[in-house]
């Protein structure tokens, strides 16, 4: 074997990780494989004989990709309150397959990703690296040109948010199936009441209808607010067929095969805490569901 082919091979062994750690920074499918291209084209311009960790190397180099593609999305943010729900991992209710496993280890539910698209780019990194994949607060230092100490504090201040905003969901999926089942049942027949039960007090619900449908970009709290919603979801329902939205429970909305909506559901004690709705047009058009047996 050449050592250009051994190069390759080594980089595709590492590619799933890289891919991982790419997703959770940007929150964008599309993003996460440009960073893990760029750090492709690095590694293949460098030489790292000397290189000891090369998953290590490769995963710094990723991150330092991703971190430039943060600051870079932040500067054109005309508006720092845009809602932005993040690329869902669509699959089958059976399961998901070995790739989205690696891609989705740690349970990273869409609402938590919601939550990451509010860090500073500073603070996603440092919570990224170092509370989802372990890596110590002095080799992040450096990426972000800050003490070890401060670099801490960044990852303090974002395990805060995330905790207070992200709630862990139920780890049983049969639980979570069934609210999100009742939640329909209630809507398909208009029981405001049993509607409302199955939400909790202080649900959110956020809707990502990108620019093509910029009525839709809103944001609900309370479980009346969202359930007086029931005449949108009741027209939905007839057209809801079980998903895996990141790993949880949820539906994704065919009409006439084409995917129309995608909600994700954070199921807390037998209750909706968020869920997570898109409609736009653009960015559905993209998902291969025929692979869903949808």
């Amino acid at each position: 074997m050449d050592e250009g082919m051994e190069l390759i091979e080594r980089f595709e062994e590492h590619r799933p990780h890289l891919r991982a750690v790419a997703y959770r920074m940007l929150g964008s499918l599309s993003e996460a494989d440009d960073a893990v291209q760029e750090g492709w084209l690095r590694l293949n311009r460098t030489d790292t004989s000397d290189v000891e960790n090369l998953g290590g190397w490769l995963t710094t180099v990723v991150a330092r990709v991703c971190l430039n593609m943060l600051r870079s999305r932040e500067q054109r943010r005309e508006d720092p309150l845009e809602l932005r729900i993040p690329d869902p991992v669509i699959s089958n209710q059976r399961g998901i397959d070995p790739e989205q496993e690696v891609l989705l280890a740690d349970s990273v539910g869409l609402a938590l990703l919601v939550v990451l698209e509010s860090l500073s780019p500073d603070e996603r990194i440092a919570f990224v690296l170092h509370d989802m994949f372990a890596v110590p607060f002095d080799e992040i230092a450096p990426m972000l040109d800050k003490s070890t100490a401060a670099v801490r504090q960044l990852a303090s201040r974002a395990r805060r948010k995330v905790q207070g905003q992200a709630p862990a969901p139920d780890p049983d999926l049969s639980r979570q199936r069934l609210v999100v089942d009742a939640f329909f049942a209630a809507a398909r027949d208009g029981r405001f009441d049993a509607l409302v039960a199955v939400l909790h007090p202080d649900v959110v619900l956020r809707s990502d209808g990108g620019t093509a449908r910029a009525k839709q970009n809103v944001v609900l709290h309370g479980a009346e607010t969202v359930a007086s919603q029931a005449v949108t979801f009741n027209k939905l329902a007839p057209f809801a067929r079980p998903a895996l939205i990141n790993g949880a429970a949820g539906v994704a909305v065919v009409v006439n095969g084409k995917l129309v909506s995608v909600m994700a559901f954070t199921v807390v004690d037998g209750q909706a805490v968020a869920i997570d709705v898109i409609v736009d047009p653009d960015r559905l058009g993209r998902f291969d569901i025929t692979a869903l047996d949808l």
